[in-house]
């Protein structure tokens, strides 16, 4: 699993002098760019250093070191090395005061290999890009600018073999910057601990590359953080590399795009990165019994598909057909679960018709209003969502702590503590048997399982699925089977209900079963749940 941090960036479509116009690959934001006019000297603003202060020299652990020719004039040569964190480039002459320019990996956005483009030439070249901070021109401050920097390999007159040296290249500085742009996680909640130390101010957006598990401990790490109002801004990307992919399913859905699958879901996963485009997201909080609270951006589930999920996990080497595999050996022991659920359900006639969702761009921002100081000497912030369509306004304390800090706290208004009973104006389901119990509040719970076909990001709305106790195990595995289409709904099923809620409440009262929140495992017992719209943001097409 990887966490994977980038800046993203406007890029061009067109090719340079090489070659003719080239299509932006998906990736290119990490891995390689289409190539401008070349040129391998060294620009002004890039940072120097003296020989004899760099500590890039060649023959120390991980670096590679190589002279080649300047890409249009094969009579300069430079000496260029390649570390874990930089490329270092020195002009070979016989002056005593040259410098170096080093170029900081975590700057590169890629580097490519290519042919000499005359015939007759038997070099090869490689050409990699950075967008460093420069000073702006004629203004103050700085701002990232493109910079490439071009070279002629030519160290045989065979051309493969030159080719070869060349690609060489190009793959270790792609393979060195992607590391320097990435955080690799070793462990469970690792990602949420790099999350909540990390400086965000460095980049644009993060973008996990993994299942839904590891954006839960991202998401969970953001809002654990002090300035988490200005974190959970910070524009959040998914690119498919888990098993139930269903936030990444659910993206692909709502760009309105035909259903796809593994390759084809990654490649517009990729696409939409690229585009840019941020739009809201809603964020459930979950409260535990142990006081312990959680945020969550796809599902809660308790009894059957609980355990299918979790239980699936020692088939993960299979890949997405796990689920499947799960599903026919809980079906073999279906169980019964009792408890307790209440709701309180969605306001239909306040809502209006169904908005069009525009996202935002990458820069926009939240907007928030102070709301005058209460009387119980606690000031309220209201952040309203970008939905324009939702009033709900999800409200914060201003708390100030016994070391006299204040500290911002994300208020629950419509939950009562888990150990009074719940308002009259909630719904008390009168069952107590039940075979599974869902919230969701995306489109898809997997990548082949369209759960909410007409559920969206943003639309601060809890999917509530509950299937109560009776039903058969063909009838249960007619709904799974058709949920792949969307169509469990129009099953007439009299055992699956299904509601439109802003908060819910789930006792158990069968003392062994399992709870999962985005597929994780919780500690089993009550729970509860709101859901604040539109407080995160989402990389969406």
């Amino acid at each position: 699993m990887e966490l994977i941090i980038f800046k993203l960036r406007p890029l061009s479509f067109k090719g340079g002098d090489s070659g003719p116009e080239q299509p932006l690959s998906p990736y290119a934001v990490c891995q390689s760019v289409p190539p401008r006019a070349p040129s391998s000297r060294p620009l002004p603003g890039m940072e120097q250093c003296a020989p004899e202060s760099s500590c890039l020299q060649n023959g120390l652990e991980g670096v590679l070191y190589g002279e080649f020719s300047d890409s249009q004039n094969d009579s300069v040569r430079f000496s260029v090395s390649l570390s874990e964190s930089a490329l270092t480039i020195q002009r070979i002459s016989a002056s005593p005061d040259r410098s170096t320019v080093l170029f900081h990996l975590r700057d590169c956005v890629g580097c490519r290999a290519y042919e000499a483009p005359d015939r007759g030439d038997v070099g090869a070249y490689f050409t990699a890009y950075f967008y460093p901070f420069k000073r702006r021109w004629m203004s103050a401050g700085v701002a990232r600018q493109r910079v490439e920097q071009c070279f002629r390999v030519a160290l045989v007159q065979d051309p493969v073999a030159n080719l070869q040296e060349a690609e060489r290249w190009a793959r270790a500085i792609r393979d060195a910057s992607a590391l320097q742009a990435s955080r690799r996680v070793e462990a469970k909640n690792h990602a949420r601990e790099l999350v909540r130390k990390a400086d965000l101010t460095q980049w644009d957006a993060l973008v996990i590359l993994s299942g839904d598990g590891l954006l839960f401990e991202v998401i969970n790490g953001l809002m654990d953080r002090e300035d988490w109002q200005q974190a959970i801004q910070t524009p959040l990307g998914i690119l498919p590399g888990g098993s139930g992919n269903a936030l990444a399913a659910s993206v692909h859905h709502y760009s309105q795009a035909p259903p796809a699958w593994n390759e084809e879901l990654l490649l517009s996963c990729g696409f939409m990165l690229c585009k840019g485009l941020v739009g809201s997201m809603d964020l459930v909080s979950v409260q535990l019994s142990s006081r312990q609270r959680l945020f969550s951006f796809l599902s809660i589930a308790w009894g059957f598909v609980a355990d299918v999920d979790v239980d699936s996990e020692k088939y993960r080497h299979v890949g997405p057909i796990r689920f499947l595999m799960g599903t026919l050996v809980r079906l073999a022991t279906l169980r019964v679960y009792q408890g307790r659920l209440m709701f309180l359900p969605v306001d239909e006639t306040s809502k209006t018709q169904k908005r069009n969702s525009t996202p935002a761009s990458l820069c926009s921002s939240l907007p928030c209003r102070v709301i005058p100081k209460s009387p119980n000497q606690n000031s309220l912030l209201r952040c309203s969502s970008t939905n324009s369509n939702q009033n709900t306004l999800s409200e914060t304390s201003i708390e100030t702590q016994s070391d006299g800090k204040t500290k911002v706290r994300l208020l629950d208004s419509l939950l009562p503590s888990l150990d009074q009973p719940v308002p009259e104006s909630w719904t008390v389901v009168k069952e107590e048997d039940f075979v599974l119990v869902l919230a969701i509040y995306q489109s898809h719970l997997a990548e082949d399982l369209w759960t909410v076909p007409g559920a969206m990001a943003d639309d601060g709305v809890i999917h509530l699925f509950y299937v109560t106790g009776g039903i058969s195990r063909p009838a249960l595995l007619r709904l799974f089977l058709a949920m792949e289409k969307g169509a469990h709904l129009e099953c007439g099923c009299p055992y699956l209900l299904y509601e439109k809620v802003k908060a819910f409440r789930l006792e158990p009262l069968t003392p062994q079963g399992m709870i999962a929140v985005d597929g994780e495992t919780v500690e089993y017992g009550p729970i509860q749940a709101q859901v604040h719209p539109g407080i995160a943001r989402l990389i969406c097409g």
